[in-house]
């Protein structure tokens, strides 16, 4: 089966099988920041924005995602609000759950533009990180506020 995918701005025209998950097809066209962590949508190494909202690529299915907007973290770029502050606050070790915490932290400063800590923590319950640099991310997310505010 062919299908069109917008990712990133930029349409991908993709071969996939019956009941393949965008989680493949992402890494499949090289998108390396998706990374599969539990494989069950626990764990948000996997999230994507569609359409502005937050899925796990893990469990959603490729064939529907065809006219809609992809985003991972390659297409938000180093010069990003986010990506800018998880990297000057330090919030990443082995940085694999990271490319998640930046995408769930750009569709939560979308969604609500001054978060407090409980609003932030709520919204980044889903990710796992498992190096325990749960500190640097919160320093990360409030940074990109103050920075957003500026």
């Amino acid at each position: 089966m062919n299908l069109t995918l917008n990712i990133n701005g930029t349409d991908h025209s993709v071969e996939f099988s019956d009941g393949e998950l965008l989680l493949d097809v992402l890494r499949r066209l090289g998108l390396t920041s998706v990374r599969e962590g539990c494989g069950v949508g626990a764990c948000g190494s996997c999230t994507v924005l569609i359409d502005g909202h937050s899925v796990s690529s893990c469990l959603t299915l490729a064939s529907r995602c065809e006219n809609t907007e992809i985003q991972t973290s390659e297409g938000l770029g180093s010069s990003d609000l986010v990506v800018r502050a998880f990297i000057d606050a330090g919030a990443l070790q082995c940085g694999y759950c990271i490319p998640g915490f930046v995408m769930m932290t750009t569709e939560l400063l979308a969604e609500n533009h001054h978060p407090d800590k409980q609003a932030i923590s709520d919204h980044l319950e889903g990710n796992i990180c498992r190096c325990g640099t749960y500190p640097e991310i919160m320093n990360a997310v409030l940074a990109a506020i103050s920075e957003r505010d500026k």
